[in-house]
């Protein structure tokens, strides 16, 4: 296929994350050039642009976390810092030259779908408007902030943020610091910040799994080897992918008998780095290994061991002027408060009003709970991708082999559209409803369904979040664009 320009088969990308970018290199690899990206930030890197906390990085290997068909071998460690994410990524944007294809500064807040054109009508918030034959929504499911509903929060007088949206203007040098939650980025920001406050009090409202993380620094001749055997580096990434596939059953089954296998592993790192009977209590979670995202750190819970250190149990009464209170009646006064509160997940939500066939609005059919086909297409919702949408979180390996295989799925979809010059294709509601019935039938049988509070549930406590199985499963179905499970409109 010939490159085409903008107006002959315009593609809106929403959004410049790794989803985003990863689009863009397929479609350009298949010689479609008419994309334009729409990323509200400034610059690339959704996740990886925000979160910039101390010690902030992935925790899954770098070989793993990195695009397949764009594999570096100069990852500085065995798990990459977030900056050095940010700056892979800028790389490849820069190499593929992206960055003619996109609108900076441009948040899309309306979408609605053009029945008789087959067309999307996108409106900015500068009440501009696009229009684009196929949309693909790469907003991801990590990137606004989740802000706890604390009494008094706004009364603070003192400095607060969100790890996500870090201050780096302020000092914590000698400072009364507490940490509020003990998640993914609680664990790596607390040990980070224990050795330069006078005191920090982290606030644990549940414990969590801890695995060691056994990270370590890759040596300039090894990746001097990588780079000159591509094939070594294709097998790095392979073996820690296969590696997560045969312990996914221990962290994503509802069975007793594997759980144990991770929770003793976790139990017998928990009594290497903490010494105290008691505070090992503490830190040992009531609920089953998985139910909850596993953690890796080798220093979170050495952390609690300073004696600058406080883990505080009592849940939260009220945040005053000058410190915080717990139901028990004790007050301590800080001079700031660290949100580690996670994300306001995307992954079963709908970003901005969409509106589809017959004035359908994607709000009103998820109203019960997100569903799309595969994760990816709804019902309704013509020539509408989702990348990373309803049940396609993994909950045990690298979220981009799920990314890949809807990238896949798209740009075949695109590719048939365009070569046949259909108006649209939709997936059938039947076809939809059949393959949602079946995923939320191997919900029971997953660990998430086993009784504790996740990210990962819904308030009605059903999950739209994860894909119930293996990574390779779900690769083997989503990948293929089968054109008969969508009506197809010429």
């Amino acid at each position: 296929m010939s490159a085409a320009s903008p107006t002959d088969f315009p593609i809106a990308i929403i959004g410049a994350g790794f989803a985003g970018i990863g689009t863009a290199i397929q479609l350009k690899k298949a010689g479609i050039d008419s994309f334009t990206i729409f990323e509200r930030a400034g610059e690339v890197g959704g996740t990886w642009r925000d979160n910039t906390y101390p010690g902030a990085a992935c925790d899954v290997p770098s070989h793993a976390y990195s695009l397949s068909f764009e594999q570096i071998p100069t990852w500085s460690r065995r798990f990459a810092p977030s900056g050095e994410i940010q700056d892979y990524l800028r790389g490849i944007t820069d190499k593929w030259k992206l960055r003619k294809h996109m609108r900076m500064k441009t948040e899309i807040v309306d979408a609605r779908f053009d029945e008789a054109a087959g067309s999307w009508t996108l409106t900015t918030g500068e009440d501009e408007t696009f229009t684009a034959r196929v949309v693909v929504s790469c907003v991801g499911g990590l990137v606004d902030p989740a802000l706890p509903d604390i009494k008094g929060m706004q009364s603070y007088s003192g400095e607060l943020f969100h790890t996500a949206r870090w201050n780096h203007d302020y000092d914590l040098a000698g400072r009364r610091v507490a940490v509020i939650g003990t998640g993914a980025s609680a664990v790596q920001v607390v040990p980070e910040v224990a050795g330069e406050v006078e005191r920090l009090d982290v606030y644990q409202r549940t414990a969590s799994w801890v695995m060691p993380k056994r990270d370590k620094v890759y040596s300039e001749g090894y990746k001097r080897l990588l780079a000159r055997f591509p094939a070594l580096l294709r097998a790095s990434r392979s073996s820690k992918y296969w590696l997560t596939e045969l312990l996914g059953p221990i962290i994503f089954l509802d069975n007793k008998r594997l759980a144990k296998i991770g929770e003793r592993g976790s139990l017998a790192h928990l009594k290497h780095q903490v010494k105290d009977p008691e505070l090992r209590e503490k830190l040992t979670p009531s609920f089953q290994y998985g139910c909850k995202r596993i953690l890796i750190s080798d220093e979170y819970w050495a952390a609690f061991e300073r004696p600058n250190v406080d883990l505080v149990t009592d849940p939260i009464e009220e945040i005053k002027s000058n410190g915080i209170e717990t139901r028990d009646g004790s007050f301590r006064e800080v001079d700031a408060i660290i949100l580690a509160t996670g994300f306001a997940l995307g992954l079963a939500s709908v970003p901005f009003p969409i509106t589809g066939k017959g004035g359908r609005r994607l709000e009103d059919t998820w109203k019960d709970g997100a569903v799309a086909y595969k994760g990816m297409n709804v019902a309704g919702f013509p020539n509408w991708f989702i990348l990373m949408g309803p049940n396609t979180g993994p909950g045990h390996t690298s979220v981009l082999v799920y990314t890949e295989a809807q990238i896949a799925h798209t740009v075949a979809a695109i590719k048939k559209i365009e070569n046949e010059g259909l108006r649209y294709v939709d997936v059938r509601q039947e076809v939809q409803d059949r393959y949602n019935e079946r995923l939320q039938g191997r919900m029971k049988h997953m660990v998430w369904s086993s009784g504790c509070n996740s990210w990962y549930l819904s308030a009605d406590g059903s999950n739209h979040s994860l894909y119930p199985g293996f990574a390779a499963e779900y690769v083997l179905r989503a990948r293929p664009f089968r054109v008969r499970d969508y009506e197809v409109v010429a």
